[in-house]
Formats: C-alpha cells, sequence, structure tokens
C-alpha cells in the first residue's frame, strides 16, 4: 500500500509564504512525476505544478514566479514554496505521484494525498 501524506498548510496573510510538503510511504520501488494540484470551492481540481525524477519542472501560469515545486527523491518527498500568496491561492492543495510498487516494478499506478487546506486571508 502506498500513501501520500501533506502537511505544511494554514492560514496566512497576503503577501507571506508556505512551505508544502508531502512525503510517499508504503513499498515503493520508484517514483516518476510528482506535483501538486489544487481545488478552490465549488471549482475543478487544477494543476499548479509537477516535477519530473530528473528534476524538469512544469508550472500553471498563475503560479510561475511565486511558488517553487522540488524533491528529494531519497526521502521520496515533494515540496511547494509559495511565495507572494493571494487570496485566490486559497484551495485545498492536493499531492499527486506516479509511483511503482515493489511488488510491480515496471507499472506505475497515479496516487493522491487526503490534501491540505491553504486559506490567504487578512
Amino acid at each position: 500500500q502506498v500513501q501520500l501524506v501533506e502537511s505544511g498548510g494554514g492560514l496566512v496573510q497576503p503577501g507571506g509564504s508556505l512551505r508544502l510538503s508531502c512525503a510517499a510511504s508504503g513499498s515503493i520501488f520508484s517514483i516518476n512525476a510528482m506535483g501538486w494540484y489544487r481545488q478552490a470551492p465549488g471549482k475543478q481540481r487544477l494543476l499548479v505544478a509537477t516535477i519530473s525524477s530528473g528534476g524538469n519542472t512544469n508550472y500553471a501560469a498563475s503560479v510561475k514566479d511565486r511558488f517553487t515545486i522540488s524533491r528529494d527523491n531519497g526521502k521520496k518527498t515533494v515540496y511547494l514554496q509559495m511565495n507572494s500568496l493571494k487570496p485566490e491561492d486559497t484551495a485545498v492543495y492536493y499531492c499527486n505521484a506516479d509511483i511503482a510498487m515493489m511488488s510491480h516494478p515496471r507499472y506505475h499506478s497515479n496516487y493522491w494525498g487526503q490534501g491540505t487546506q491553504v486559506t490567504v486571508s487578512s
């Protein structure tokens, strides 16, 4: 069984910063792409940023130059550094990863974390 556990969400004032973490655990053989998505109330879940196993990154236009995604492959963890936060960044942030388990090392399945709330408000 694989789990993705997010942490680091909370309430922050506009212009502030937060750092989200997502740690993968279980009988993991390898992890390909990891990423962050967000879902605001009444809206669809949207891509925020992704990072490949080799470190190539991709960002939504709305967060580029403000957010930075990174990963520590040894710790099986992906991070999202969020700076210059705006009220419109308020959402539940979900971690996502393509993971192959020890029992099926050639087959990657897609997993989601449970989400962490980020609220940007004065």
